[in-house]
């Protein structure tokens, strides 16, 4: 598929990657992006996923963090990268999540006898929260909760309270992407956790993105598999499309994660769905195996962001 070609396959999509490749891909105005994403949350994946949440518990599945997928917490962060406009049923979910999930420690633990929070909730629902403009009072106790959690070599790992020693890719990309979100938002301590993120991509990139940095072996082949959705599970795509979107450096030990999302590339320009993590969904955007326009989507502004100027 030729790059016009690409892009037209792209634009017959959902919504939701219309507008991103608008924004992420074409560069149009911000009026013209804001209205096509205005569209999210009446038509596509948007609309059916909205349609699934109880108008009286404002939940979904009946569960706060389980069933996965289908629990209020994954489903706003479904809808999170869906990227609609807050409505009220949004509102109302992430309400809740703060209500019920913030612990005495300012971290997130939706378990009812939990006393303190667990670092990849409290990453992803601080991403959520922000990702709708919800930066306030009640998420600063996240946000220091997070930066209290940094561990040594940068990254983050809910595991610490256990006694591990080393981060983990999964609960650094979680982590990082909240920050990055909150930041984005407009949060109060946007210049200190613009700071605390820094060692954080320096983990990944003493890592190569997928790599032990003792013996150089890849930590999990799961990282070099593409998933969309990605639920808390990192892989390589994900950690270089949370890179471009919050502008990092382009550091040459990134180098062979992009050429990983070089090799992933189909014949005909797009990239296939990869990759799906065990639970339940409401619904499936793309099937195994075949071309998947979010796949493609973030590999091409990821290859923007390495490529470019």
């Amino acid at each position: 598929m030729a790059d016009g070609h690409l892009l037209d396959w792209l634009l017959e999509g959902d919504p939701s990657i219309r507008w991103q490749v608008m924004r992420d891909l074409q560069g149009l105005p911000d009026a013209a992006v804001n209205e096509e994403r205005a569209r999210v949350s009446t038509t596509g994946w948007g609309s059916r996923l909205l349609a699934e949440q109880d108008v009286e518990t404002a939940m979904w599945a009946n569960g706060l963090y389980n069933p996965k997928w289908t629990s209020t917490h994954y489903s706003l962060q479904l809808l999170s990268k869906l990227g609609p406009f807050a409505t009220e049923g949004i509102e109302r979910g992430v309400d809740l999540l703060l209500a019920k999930g913030v612990r005495s420690d300012g971290g997130v633990d939706y378990t009812l006898r939990a006393r303190t929070g667990e670092t990849c909730i409290s990453g992803m629902l601080l991403a959520i929260a922000a990702s709708f403009g919800v930066v306030d009072e009640r998420t600063e106790p996240i946000v220091d909760c997070l930066l209290r959690e940094q561990m040594a070599d940068g990254g983050w790992n809910c595991q610490r309270p256990r006694g591990a020693t080393h981060s983990s890719f999964h609960t650094t990309i979680n982590v990082l992407e909240g920050l990055a979100a909150y930041r984005s938002a407009g949060g109060g301590l946007a210049t200190t956790t613009h700071e605390r993120e820094l060692p954080g991509r320096e983990f990944l990139a003493a890592h190569r993105l997928f790599r032990s940095h003792r013996t150089g072996h890849v930590v999990k082949s799961s990282f070099k598999q593409f998933s969309f959705p990605h639920g808390w599970y990192y892989d390589v795509l994900r950690g270089l499309d949370y890179l471009q979107a919050t502008g990092a450096d382009r550091d040459e030990r990134f180098a062979e994660g992009i050429e990983l999302v070089r090799s992933r590339r189909r014949p005909d320009g797009t990239w296939p769905r990869q990759n799906r993590h065990s639970g339940k969904e409401w619904l499936e955007m793309e099937p195994i195996g075949k071309p998947s326009r979010w796949n493609t989507l973030r590999a091409l502004r990821v290859l923007r962001w390495w490529e470019g100027p």
